[in-house]
């Protein structure tokens, strides 16, 4: 069957149907995306590959109960999210290792800029790679869910578990603590506000997702028109979230057969 044009719902009827050729095409066409989440969570490729295979074949087996109830893509994020909890787990008395750049760095996908922009293109992954790890793990896959996956927040709780304003609350903190660790990669180091400015980067962060109370909205905008530090602060934020959303898609590595 050709699957290249036709919508999730049409190869998972086919797929819950026994179409072995169904669910190969649906499993496919979303590894690449269940890889990276793997990549960025666990911080090593082999770890990532043996997420992405143990997804894999637990989506396989389970397929015909999944009834659709959620995306295609929550449903095996939700899987995927399991098997990086029990890899956490299981290394949790080994020596704590984070997430290391150059390896990350070996993991991204191969480009063919020239020497220039290719160094600073490795530099600015290097300080996002280096951030993300540095972010509590429940503080991360919310970030990595919304911001770089692109999921909508209902979605992130969904996989992970969470009420919708559980998992704004991380996520807000999560962008904040990643702008402070990418600052100065990206040449944002005076950005900090006072002590007696309101909080901008939490307000902006809310008014992304659609919760910012428009008067508050109003009064935030008139002071951070006024304000310089408030300012380069969103500015900030907004350049990291760029970053994030940049980011190209993790090839796959070949399979242990």
């Amino acid at each position: 069957m050709a699957t290249g044009t036709q919508s999730d719902d049409s190869i998972l009827a086919a797929a819950r149907a026994g179409d072995t050729a169904a669910i190969e095409a649906l499993l496919e066409r979303y590894q690449q995306r269940v890889f990276g989440f793997g990549l960025r969570m666990c911080g090593d490729t082999e770890d990532a590959k043996d997420v992405l295979q143990e997804t894999l074949l637990a989506a396989a087996r389970t397929i015909g109960a999944f009834r659709g109830a959620s995306s295609v893509s929550t449903w095996l994020y939700t899987i995927a999210r399991s098997f990086c909890i029990k890899k956490r787990r299981r290394s949790q008395f080994a020596p704590r290792e984070e997430i290391s750049s150059d390896k990350a760095l070996r993991d991204l996908p191969a480009t063919t800029p020239g020497p220039e922009e290719m160094a600073a293109r490795n530099e600015v992954k290097r300080a996002l790679v280096e951030a993300l790890g540095a972010l509590e793990p429940s503080a991360r896959e919310v970030l990595v869910l919304r911001d770089i996956e692109g999921l909508t927040a209902q979605e992130v709780a969904e996989v992970t578990g969470s009420s919708v304003d559980a998992v704004k609350s991380r996520l807000h903190r999560a962008r904040g603590s990643l702008r402070e660790r990418m600052a100065q990669t990206l040449g944002d180091v005076d950005v900090t506000p006072t002590s007696t400015c309101p909080d901008v980067i939490a307000a902006f962060s809310q008014d992304l997702e659609g919760d910012l109370n428009p008067k508050i909205c109003a009064e935030l905008q008139q002071h951070i028109e006024a304000c310089a530090a408030c300012r380069g602060a969103c500015d900030s934020l907004k350049r990291t979230l760029a970053v994030c959303s940049s980011l190209p898609p993790d090839p796959v590595p070949p399979m242990d057969s």
